[in-house]
């Protein structure tokens, strides 16, 4: 399902709309995130982020992608989640609000869970994927198509008070180096570490953020990603290490 903008031509001055983006970026580089087509897979507490905040600085294209429906156990920390939206789909509610947000943002939704014979589809024509998925085989899923297609790969991961982000471009050995081989990583591939440790709300939205940021900084060609380097955040401790993973 695509969901053109709400009007082809945005109706608030770019100028305007981009005013205090200025200075920290330029003009050519406001321009080049307009040109950029960003895929967002899982749309819960760091993709309703990741959207957001991706939308707000003027990514033009976004392709959000979850089969899920949202349920009262998200209301505590998803972004995107409200009571007047339980049983509603994650990623028709994050097409509307990307809509609400910035309307000369092209979005594509599709409310569908993520397999191996539809993610050379979901990513077609992306330039970087950011994974906000909640289980290590789906992430070794992504990593594997975003690294056919010749794309980097943002990703994040919370539990409890923790967040973790690491960047991962094509050829890379990626989560392996995290988690190890795909058959020995221990995970269920139908839950999320959050049944077990929970998850608040500050540090979603946190992680959410170095998500965006990392994202921004592979499109722009500024700063230091975190290519082959894992961050580590403990918000109970306001402690932040990046590790070398090679």
């Amino acid at each position: 399902m695509t969901t053109d903008p709400i009007d082809p031509i945005d109706p608030i001055d770019p100028g305007e709309r981009y005013a205090r983006n200025f200075n920290t970026l330029s003009r050519a580089d406001q321009e080049k995130l307009g040109q950029a087509h960003v895929a967002v897979i899982g749309l819960g507490g760091l993709g309703g982020g990741v959207c957001e905040f991706l939308a707000r600085t003027g990514v033009g294209r976004l392709t959000l992608v979850d089969g899920d429906c949202f349920d009262a156990t998200n209301l505590n920390r998803q972004l995107l989640s409200r009571e007047d939206v339980l049983g509603n789909s994650k990623a028709e509610e994050a097409g509307k609000r990307v809509g609400l947000i910035n309307s000369g943002v092209e979005v594509s939704v599709h409310h569908a869970f993520i397999r191996e014979d539809n993610l050379a589809d979901l990513l077609e024509g992306t330039d970087l994927v950011v994974d906000c998925l909640d289980t290590i085989h789906s992430r070794f899923l992504l990593q594997d198509a975003a690294g056919s297609l010749n794309i980097p790969l943002v990703s994040g991961a919370i539990a409890g008070v923790t967040g973790q982000v690491t960047v991962i471009f094509p050829g890379d050995r990626g989560f392996e180096l995290i988690y190890g081989r795909p058959e020995t990583s221990g995970d269920d591939p139908g839950r999320g570490i959050e049944t077990r440790t929970g998850n608040i709300s500050f540090c979603a939205g946190f992680t959410a953020s170095l998500q965006a940021s990392e994202t921004l900084k592979i499109l722009l060609g500024k700063g230091e990603v975190l290519r082959n380097k894992l961050l580590i955040a403990d918000l109970w401790t306001n402690t932040v290490e990046v590790m070398d993973l090679i």
